[in-house]
């Protein structure tokens, strides 16, 4: 509706055509839904090339952000691993010092 396209509602409701299916169409398929106008389909298809372009790059950058929570994660592991390490040392250090005196 929003590209001036209300006349396909119809159609694409009764054919069940929800956002992931919409994303999947193509100039023929949309012809068969009664998409006659060239131009029409012109600006579906461009405007499902923006929004599969918009999608990816949305996926790329959680996944991005999903690699720096992991890293982040890792690390922060690490730290705890190596303070536990050396709280562990400690008190068996003490003791060997106070054995020596």
């Amino acid at each position: 509706m929003s590209l001036n396209l209300e006349q396909y509602v119809s159609e694409f409701s009764a054919q069940n055509i929800n956002g992931e299916h919409l994303l999947q169409l193509d100039g023929s398929k949309l012809k068969a839904l009664g998409m006659t106008s060239s131009q029409d389909r012109a600006i579906i298809k461009k405007k499902l090339k923006e929004m599969k372009t918009s999608m990816e790059k949305a996926r790329k950058a959680q996944e991005k952000m999903e690699k720096q929570r992991e890293k982040l994660r890792k690390k922060e592991q690490e730290q705890l691993q190596r303070k536990s390490k050396r709280t562990d040392k400690s008190p068996s250090d003490a003791t060997e010092g106070a054995k020596e005196q």
